[in-house]
């Protein structure tokens, strides 16, 4: 496909990146660090930690793995950590030893721990005290060798750390007699000793694995991408170009609520932050609306990002309406689809607009993002990054026209190397390069990207294609409506049939009432065949609807 996009870049955006200004992630580290050095980075509570000292800490635990539990490069060390001081330590002491992250969601349960552990091979586990408790009893399942311990607070200072750590109530629960076996060691015991190594210089290449990160599994078993310390470095490159025109090196703030075991967050929050040498606020829990509206009070905050149900849920608080957004400069949602209402509330309530970006972990995440010039939010994903080739394709694999609908395939330095033992997986990637996303989407003249559903949610009613979301956005236009699903369900008549589970925010609403909404709005064919009333959708932790639990 012609680059159309290129004549709609803000004119500071260059049309490619060099994807090979760095060697590795941890020279991107070191260099920030040092830029940087005196510039808050990351920011918990009340405490506060510079550059040189978080180079400091990491450089510390590095050597603890490298030297004390003798780890070689390319081991897998696995983090089960919320947003604290202790993940981003961790993240660049993993990647400076030549070790490779597996980022585990705190939230599993034990077989999906199990299995991922397993999956990954990895050996090592640093975790959060609270969350061993419900899958201690799983380590002899996997290869896990090495435990470093911590607890929420232990980063702060007294009083606070003991005042965190006990109000959350965070207990290790039998862990030396269930897990014998295994050497377990606290976090800060493992600083103190690291501090007393020395680390060996590493020769980690453009190619070696950084990032063995597994995708969320709201459409079937979670896999894991292999992201290479080329294509990590490739996406903050892209993104750091991208942003240049708003933000400023040295002075923002980052408010990091979306947990940074996810990619979206992992990418923006984590990594292309360090990259400018800004400062990280970091929310243990975004569902502590209350917290999170305190640390916003409290900051002159200028980057926001969330998913749909948490800007829903941050202005239905009087208290989040009364903040001062003068300084806010992008306000940018992933994971799923903003509602428009949510969107028009937003600019209401802020001044400012919120914008959407399109990305999957395959692609490091991001493959498109809103130009910071609109007028308007807009129910597109942006255009393209730099260095970026997009095609629309039909199911002979045949590009599509401007406007029409196509799976999407994206081709570009961030684009993963492959799947982690993908032998038993489906082939995302083309022998030219280019990887399926599964996502269906359009184009417009200027290059703006339309998301339009999953390849995988496409339904065949009577050999006429079905897009799930044309139907949600019909429904949920109805105020009655919180939130709504739509699948395909089996049909002797039709093949497919449409099936809408609907959440009620008034509870006078009828299925007539719904039906004729989409009477009103949608060809015959479209039409629900049964629409059901849930008192909620099931979701995954960002707030993505599991559609593969709606029958």
């Amino acid at each position: 496909m012609e680059k159309i996009w290129l004549n709609r870049y803000p004119q500071q955006v260059p049309a490619e990146i060099n994807p090979d200004r760095y060697q590795s992630l941890d020279r991107l580290f070191a260099e920030a660090c040092e830029k940087f050095r005196l510039l808050p980075a990351l920011s918990f509570f009340q405490k506060t930690i510079s550059y040189a000292e978080w180079a400091d800490l990491s450089q510390c635990l590095a050597a603890y793995l490298q030297q004390q539990l003798k780890l070689k490069k390319g081991t897998k060390v696995a983090l089960m950590l919320p947003n604290c001081p202790q993940y981003m330590i961790s993240i660049f002491a993993v990647l400076q030893a030549g070790f490779v992250v597996t980022n585990v969601n705190p939230f599993y349960t034990a077989p999906e721990f199990t299995q991922q552990l397993e999956h990954s091979e990895a050996e090592v586990l640093i975790v959060l005290s609270n969350f061993l408790v419900n899958i201690i009893h799983t380590l002899k399942n996997t290869k896990i060798k090495y435990l470093i311990t911590t607890r929420l607070g232990d980063m702060l200072t007294w009083p606070q750390s003991w005042l965190i750590n006990v109000s959350a109530g965070w207990r290790m629960k039998n862990q030396r007699h269930k897990n014998a076996a295994i050497q377990s060691t606290h976090f800060l015991t493992a600083l103190k000793v690291g501090r007393d190594l020395t680390l060996s210089p590493v020769s980690i290449e453009h190619e070696d694995l950084a990032f063995l990160q597994y995708t969320g599994g709201t459409t079937g078993v979670p896999r894991g991408a292999m992201l290479t310390h080329r294509n990590i470095l490739a996406n903050i490159e892209q993104l750091t170009a991208w942003v240049r025109p708003l933000l400023q090196e040295g002075e923002e703030t980052f408010i990091t609520a979306l947990p940074l075991y996810h990619i979206f967050s992992l990418m923006v929050n984590g990594l292309m932050c360090v990259r400018l040498g800004a400062k990280n606020r970091l929310i243990p829990d975004a569902r502590n609306i209350k917290q999170l509206i305190r640390v916003l009070a409290g900051s002159s905050f200028s980057t926001f990002l969330g998913v749909n149900s948490l800007f829903k849920t941050l202005l239905r608080h009087n208290a989040f309406k009364k903040l001062d957004f003068t300084n806010l400069k992008i306000a940018l949602g992933g994971g799923a689809p903003i509602e428009s209402s949510v969107k028009r509330l937003w600019k209401q309530t802020t001044g400012k607009l919120l914008l959407e970006g399109y990305g999957l972990t395959e692609a490091s995440p991001v493959v498109c993002a809103p130009p910071w010039d609109l007028v308007f939010a807009g129910d597109h994903v942006g255009l393209p990054l730099p260095s970026t080739d997009i095609r629309l394709c039909d199911e002979r694999n045949n590009e599509v026209g401007i406007g029409e609908i196509g799976e999407l395939c994206v081709k570009g330095p961030q684009v993963m190397k492959n799947y982690w033992q993908a032998k038993h997986v489906e082939q995302a990637l083309t022998p030219e390069g280019w990887l399926l996303t599964g996502d269906l989407a359009r184009i417009d003249h200027q290059g703006f990207v339309f998301i339009t559903g999953r390849k995988k949610d496409l339904i065949l009613v009577s050999g006429f294609n079905v897009y799930p979301e044309e139907i949600e956005r019909v429904i949920q236009k109805n105020p009655k409506v919180k939130e709504v699903a739509v699948i395909g369900v089996f049909s002797d008549k039709t093949g497919e049939a449409i099936k809408a589970f609907v959440v009620k925010k008034d509870q006078s609403l009828t299925i007539e009432e719904l039906l004729n909404d989409c009477r009103a709005s949608l060809t015959g064919y479209k039409l629900p065949h049964e629409i059901v009333f849930l008192k909620y959708l099931p979701k995954s932790e960002i707030g993505k609807i599991l559609k593969k639990d709606l029958h």
